[in-house]
């Protein structure tokens, strides 16, 4: 779990994560997970009323005597002209024709309403492109009533082509879209929405997190089928590793190489460790099949927890589930400690996943089999935590630091949780304990680059941003490959001052550390939108979606994608400069 880069952020943005995406200068927030968490068609005749009786729709509960139509009443009113009797011109004619339409529809008599509308339509000079689209748009609305979408589709791109920057045609037309899962023209018309309303209409912004959420899903699901394993970096797989201090395969790793230096030909799990200690990682999971494949081995349930590991790692879920499992059914107690530390693993994959409770079952186990093992009430703590169980996971990682006090990463961890508690109980007394406490953990492990991290994101949600800079600079100086930090350390910079030159700088040093760093890529590509350089944010996000390990990971950054490319198509279409779409 130290592999998070972080921990879950006290603080944050109101707006769903995509709108940082849509809506350009809202500022950075991010909080880390568990472990790296248009048709056109002839104008409709007597055959549309034909076609919508031989239907006989359902009416809409959108409809009701209470409701706010949203219809357009544009125009001249002809009541006077009607009443005085005078000849009218076809203008009129259409709008007399519209009127009676928006009556009848408020009267929920949406057959009727659409008989006149077509008569406006007929009606019309083509000449009053305005008022035609107004009327299309109305008798789009009706057909909405009657649940009709395509007809209401077809009317809205009618309105559209007559005038582009109508906006309640681009919404209605967007909902139709997502009704019918057209859901890449419904995020176009979304976005054209919420630029030409500059960003400021909530319910335009909820459709597009929700539209935006749809497709990121689609893509992300198609994404994971064609998806090939990416071996994590070096530093990400020695940080995952470092979170767990009873693993009994990499426990005594150090004394088992000096003892197999000495042999030309090592096969097997040996061979697999070797190759863990030389960090030649990609060599792991093939020596543990070679192990498995030898007869009557003693070492094959090490084998099938190491590949499971790795397995996992890689993002193969359904391998490792099989691996690990061979390994839990296995009620040898000579395997207890691989048994439980299986299930740990097995647990993190199952959050993950998006099912904390099989998660939890997983490490009730554990914790029933050894309760002993400071790494279940470690890793269940983050799980807690996650879900908002502060109480229970203080509990857990006062378990963990009393069982083994020289853990630092469990050490800090609690310090972390300490800290939400008083800050949510609003407890000065509990918060001032607490940051004695991180100043403690940093003094008895100095070395331990995640004690200066959480310290330094405290202390940025304590907006005491020069302080929070000087333990992010310490965190890289004891560890200076761990890319993450200077991610975190860039973002600061964009909260503290709004400096984004220096974050990018920082993120971009992370990006040559670690060039298989998913925050890095997703951070910068996010800053990048915010700059109005839409399509090399969609460069940056196209390079972090391959690193997603769940379907999850790579729903979200699909949907930062997906926003990125609607904006830069929207704006190419209506011919407005990139740097100009957001917030004024």
């Amino acid at each position: 779990m130290a592999a998070t880069g972080g921990s879950v952020g006290v603080s944050g943005s109101s707006w769903p994560k995509w709108s940082v995406a849509v809506v350009v200068g809202v500022p950075v927030a991010v909080g880390v997970g568990y472990w790296y968490w248009k048709h056109r068609s002839p104008l409709p005749g007597q055959g549309d009323k034909a076609e919508i009786l031989a239907e006989k729709p359902k009416l809409s509960s959108l409809a009701s005597a209470n409701q706010e139509i949203s219809l357009d009443t544009g125009g001249v009113d002809s009541s006077s002209a009607m009443k005085e009797e005078v000849v009218q011109t076809p203008l009129q004619q259409a709008l007399s024709h519209k009127d009676a339409g928006n009556k009848l529809f408020k009267a929920n008599k949406f057959i009727e309403a659409i008989e006149h509308y077509n008569s406006a339509i007929e009606i019309c000079p083509t000449d009053k492109t305005q008022d035609l689209a107004t009327f299309f748009q109305n008798r789009a609305a009706t057909y909405e009533q009657l649940r009709l979408y395509e007809k209401v589709k077809e009317d809205c791109s009618r309105a559209l082509e007559l005038n582009p920057r109508y906006v309640k045609a681009l919404q209605r037309r967007a909902k139709a879209c997502e009704v019918t899962k057209d859901l890449q023209q419904s995020l176009e018309d979304v976005t054209s929405a919420c630029i030409l309303e500059g960003f400021q209409n909530q319910t335009t912004l909820l459709t597009a997190d929700r539209v935006l959420k749809g497709l990121g899903r689609k893509h992300a699901k198609e994404a994971m089928a064609k998806r090939t394993p990416i071996m994590p970096s070096k530093h990400f797989i020695k940080t995952y590793f470092s979170s767990f201090v009873e693993d009994p395969i990499t426990k005594n790793l150090a004394d088992e190489k000096e003892s197999e230096s000495a042999e030309a030909d090592v096969r097997g799990v040996a061979r697999a460790k070797q190759a863990f200690t030389l960090q030649n990682y990609d060599d792991i999971i093939p020596a543990c099949t070679e192990e498995l494949k030898f007869d009557n081995s003693s070492h094959k349930d090490e084998a099938l927890v190491l590949r499971a590991t790795f397995h996992l790692l890689l993002g193969d879920h359904a391998s490792a589930f099989k691996d690990f499992e061979k390994v839990i059914d296995n009620e040898n107690a000579d395997i207890k400690k691989l048994r439980v530390n299986a299930l740990i693993k097995r647990a993190s994959l199952h959050m993950q996943l998006e099912d904390p409770e099989k998660s939890l079952q997983d490490f009730d186990r554990a914790a029933n089999m050894d309760d002993n093992n400071s790494d279940v009430y470690h890793h269940r703590g983050q799980v807690l935590l996650l879900m908002e169980k502060v109480d229970e996971a203080i509990s857990d990682f006062n378990k963990a630091v009393s069982i083994n006090p020289n853990f630092p990463i469990a050490y800090v961890q609690k310090c972390y949780t300490d800290y939400r508690h008083a800050f949510t109980t609003r407890d000065m007394e509990k918060m001032q304990e607490v940051m004695r406490a991180f100043q403690s953990a940093i003094e008895r492990f100095p070395k331990c680059s995640e004690c200066y991290t959480l310290f330094a994101q405290v202390l940025s949600d304590q907006q005491e941003y020069e302080k929070a800079d000087k333990y992010f600079k310490k965190a890289i100086e004891v560890d200076p490959e761990n890319a993450t930090v200077f991610v975190h350390r860039g973002l600061l910079h964009l909260q503290w001052n709004g400096d984004v030159p220096k974050a990018i700088e920082l993120i971009s040093q992370a990006l040559e550390l670690d060039k298989k760093c998913e925050f890095g890529y997703e951070t910068l590509g996010t800053i990048e939108v915010q700059r109005g350089n839409l399509r090399r944010a969609v460069e940056l996000f196209d390079k972090a979606i391959p690193l997603s390990k769940t379907e999850l990971e790579m729903s979200h950054l699909f949907s930062l994608r997906d926003a990125a490319v609607a904006q830069a198509t929207v704006a190419d279409r209506m011919g407005i400069p990139l740097a100009n779409i957001g917030l004024p």
